[in-house]
């Protein structure tokens, strides 16, 4: 039975101050707590496909459906547009947002470029503690994987690499990246379930904490960057498959 991990293990993650005293319209915790909650549940529709891309978002609808007020709802929805998972269209109000293929591709190769070098970088100072750390991630995704629990597969891989690159010490560029992998974790989802890409995923990390256990430099940064482009790759052409069976058909006027 492995040890489960959680996100504030040794996770960089993006600082928030803490008030240190009662200040004036500091948000009561039972208000944060609705908020943080919705958050959550709108975040977990968006990523498993509930809600498909372009799919307006009505603000009525879903706080009848959450038993909430419009207030928190609005309140996540301008969140998840920092995120990147939802748009704010002038005519339409909220929607999912959607990357074309070209910005799916960039997105592939912005987070190769930027997790090679933080790899280069974490591996001469990365103890085996938190190595071990690491290795603990990759046992529970292969459990989740095993037991077919999608929410947990996105959070799991996120939680992997940045355990390997925590080492850098560039929280800064940590926090970019984790935008990234918001971008891509619905995407994610999806290749595992139609492509296989869990299994291929698994063994791909199983090779680059090996290599970076050696403290092979060049062949972990080589694994690396293969692992991210060949997902982007297999991606690209199951979106291309998918869009073109779900494009609708111009049918041409007769004569």
């Amino acid at each position: 039975m492995t040890r489960r991990t959680t996100p504030e293990a040794g996770l960089p993650s993006i600082y928030t101050p803490t008030p240190t005293g009662p200040r004036p319209g500091v948000i009561p915790i039972q208000r944060q707590t609705i908020a943080s909650l919705t958050v959550e549940a709108l975040r977990e529709r968006i990523l498993r496909g509930d809600f498909p891309e372009g799919e307006p978002l009505r603000q009525d609808a879903l706080a009848d459906e959450l038993g909430v007020s419009r207030i928190p709802v609005r309140e996540a929805l301008r969140q998840l547009e920092a995120e990147g998972l939802v748009t704010f269209s002038p005519h339409r109000g909220a929607v999912v947002s959607s990357l074309s293929l070209e910005e799916i591709d960039e997105l592939f190769e912005l987070r190769a470029d930027i997790e090679c070098d933080l790899l280069s970088r974490a591996i001469p100072r990365m103890t085996a503690e938190q190595l071990d750390r690491a290795d603990n991630v990759l046992d529970e995704f292969e459990e989740a994987l095993n037991a077919g629990e999608a929410m947990r597969w996105g959070p799991l891989n996120w939680h992997f690499h940045a355990a390997l690159y925590a080492p850098a010490s560039r929280n800064f560029t940590m926090g970019v990246l984790q935008k990234l992998h918001q971008h891509s974790d619905r995407y994610f989802r999806m290749q595992v379930l139609l492509a296989n890409g869990g299994k291929r995923a698994n063994e791909e990390h199983r090779a680059i904490a090996a290599a970076v256990r050696n403290k092979d430099v060049p062949l972990a940064c080589q694994l690396m960057r293969s692992h991210i482009l060949g997902a982007g790759a297999s991606l690209l052409a199951l979106l291309h498959e998918e869009r073109a069976k779900n494009a609708p058909v111009v049918r041409s006027a007769t004569p």
